[in-house]
């Protein structure tokens, strides 16, 4: 079933999905399988696999903390790939690569792409990617029959979003707030008509990520987003406060799906 398939399914029965993160090798992989078994608890709707790197441009003081962790405690390629196929055989959620232009480059776009493929990932979310860059990523991910996640922010102008949204294949991530991950999201009006204006260019489900972290705001979503991205939030739980804590906030956030 492809992606946006897959997630038209889910919203018959949904106001709103789920989609939740993890960075490969952070604290550790086995925090990361324990992190995914909750997950498939949970019944989440989408997960993104982050490939650490050392400069991840996107992301807030957390999670460049975890990939350099991540890369520290010596995770390889191979160590991501073989996480994502384990996920992908043992959980119903579909997984995608999360990561940055560097890595895919490096593989070469075609080795990126069968890599992510033969390991059973739906797509990539590449946010240092512009799209004009994309053309032979592009191909490749036709080829491999995977979902390139394009990312439109608050800051584009209509044009460009209007270009952006042409290019997306299974969902559209929506930025919530200018900066990078992590920091807290004021849900607004200027959100919602943010989210409107993206509409306007695509049927895709609209996706919204950057600084969620509460079921209420999964509560206020419900119509204007058919998917919220909750990532910092619950690894700061889980930093925190322990597995314990975070299945039950990563509970208290599917149960607000309904």
């Amino acid at each position: 079933m492809q992606l946006t398939e897959y997630l038209r399914k889910r919203l018959e029965t949904r106001k709103i999905l789920l989609m939740t993160h993890a960075v490969v090798g952070y604290p550790s992989l086995e925090d990361n399988w324990a992190m995914l078994e909750a997950m498939g608890e949970a019944d989440v709707d989408v997960v993104e696999l982050q490939m650490p790197f050392s400069e991840p441009t996107a992301d807030g003081p957390l999670f460049v903390k975890a990939n350099q962790e991540a890369l520290r405690n010596g995770t390889k390629l191979q160590d991501y790939f073989k996480l994502m196929q384990r996920a992908s055989e043992s959980f119903e959620f579909p997984v995608l690569m999360m990561g940055y232009c560097n890595t895919a480059f490096t593989m070469g776009f075609q080795v990126f792409c069968e890599n992510v493929s033969r390991h059973g990932g739906k797509g990539f979310i590449i946010p240092d990617l512009p799209f004009e860059e994309c053309g032979q990523l592009f191909d490749h991910s036709l080829e491999f029959g995977l979902d390139p996640i394009m990312l439109c922010t608050p800051t584009n102008k209509e044009e460009r979003l209007r270009k952006i949204c042409s290019h997306g294949r299974g969902f559209i991530y929506c930025v919530a707030r200018k900066g990078v991950t992590g920091e807290s999201t004021v849900l607004e009006q200027s959100t919602e008509d943010f989210l409107l204006q993206c509409r306007q260019f695509t049927d895709l489900p609209l996706a919204l990520g950057f600084g969620l972290s509460k079921p209420e705001e999964l509560h206020m979503l419900q119509g204007k987003a058919e998917i919220a991205i909750v990532g910092t939030a619950l690894l700061k739980t889980w930093e925190n406060d322990g597995e314990s804590a975070f299945k039950r906030h990563l509970n208290s956030l599917a149960d607000a799906r309904a």
